[in-house]
């Protein structure tokens, strides 16, 4: 009984020297003013979190590093890897890749050699969020008249933080200084920077995420950065009797090295009335050309013995792409 007295005093007390009124608690122009310089006035942050875009579900996660440097990765229908570094924006993804540049042949060999490097050189960017990330749109658009009620002491990511729910989202910021944002939850039909129902969480404010510039970027500026990347021009069968010995002129689209495996091209020979295929070699090419280089390669078709004035030689080059 008494240990009970004493629990009940010790409450009574702590409710006795809390401050009346919210005296005490950060003002709202101090706790605007704290999320505010929590994007903008901070060596760097982390954004993580969700949203839907395009009817899809994605996550996020994203390093700024100020000035000037960020760090993204978003998980969706696609995958994409982005740095940027002095205005300077470098891109990782195939699935990226190919949405961006088409299926067309020629893209899909593009994203083939291409691999998963990174790369740089096309007019794409990676997600404009400034109403998340720029300190003072984020209050323009989320604080102001748009905070309809505060509620203090809400625990947050183990933070204890001021909710301001509004009509656009209910923000957390930290109840100690300097007020650091820690959340937001966008209300649901509400779109910013192009994404709705976004739950996102700030992070790792002041952190050192060591963003710098990738080394052995592909530039699609400069073609001869890729990985060879060879295309066949003509087909050679004058050398097809017994045995059948066929050859094939290349040309090098890309640039001599970088590829995980060599390139190769299949000889294939069909029957032009039956479709059925005759007989196939393959050829390594060995050594690489340059850019815009010609190389010749050949083999022999095995099982082939004389002319065939039915029959047709086509050649496949297959080149595995970026280490």
């Amino acid at each position: 009984m008494r240990a009970l007295i004493w629990a009940v005093a010790a409450g009574m007390l702590m409710v006795a020297c809390a401050p009346p009124f919210g005296l005490g608690e950060p003002s709202r122009p101090a706790l605007e003013q704290g999320a505010r310089n929590s994007l903008s006035a901070t060596k760097s942050y982390e954004m993580t979190g969700t949203y839907v875009e395009g009817g899809s579900s994605w996550t996020i996660d994203l390093q700024v590093q100020h000035p000037g440097a960020e760090h993204v990765k978003v998980n969706g229908p696609v995958q994409l890897e982005a740095i940027v570094v002095g205005g300077q924006p470098y891109f990782r993804g195939q699935q990226f890749l190919e949405s961006y540049l088409g299926s067309d042949a020629q893209s899909q060999s593009l994203v083939k050699a291409a691999g998963n490097a990174w790369w740089k050189g096309l007019a794409a960017q990676p997600p404009q969020l400034p109403e998340l990330t720029d300190g003072a749109a984020f209050r323009a658009f989320f604080m102001g008249s748009a905070v309809a009620t505060r509620t203090d002491h809400v625990m947050v990511d183990g933070v204890d933080t001021v909710e301001f729910t509004g009509q656009r989202a209910d923000v957390y910021i930290a109840e100690a200084s300097p007020n650091r944002l820690i959340r937001i939850h966008m209300n649901k039909g509400v779109v910013v920077d192009g994404i709705g129902e976004g739950d996102l969480h700030y992070a790792n404010y002041d952190n050192d995420f060591h963003i710098v510039a990738p080394s052995d970027v592909i530039d699609f500026s400069n073609l001869s950065t890729l990985p060879p990347l060879y295309t066949v021009l003509s087909v050679d069968t004058s050398g097809c009797s017994s045995p059948c010995v066929v050859s094939a002129q290349l040309k090098n689209l890309g640039g001599p090295t970088g590829a995980k495996a060599p390139s190769t091209v299949t000889f294939t020979m069909k029957d032009t009335a039956s479709n059925q295929v005759l007989g196939s070699c393959k050829a390594t090419v060995s050594p690489d050309v340059g850019f815009n280089g010609i190389a010749t390669v050949g083999c022999t078709i095995p099982n082939v013995s004389g002319q065939h004035n039915a029959a047709v030689v086509t050649a496949t080059a297959d080149n595995p792409g970026r280490a």
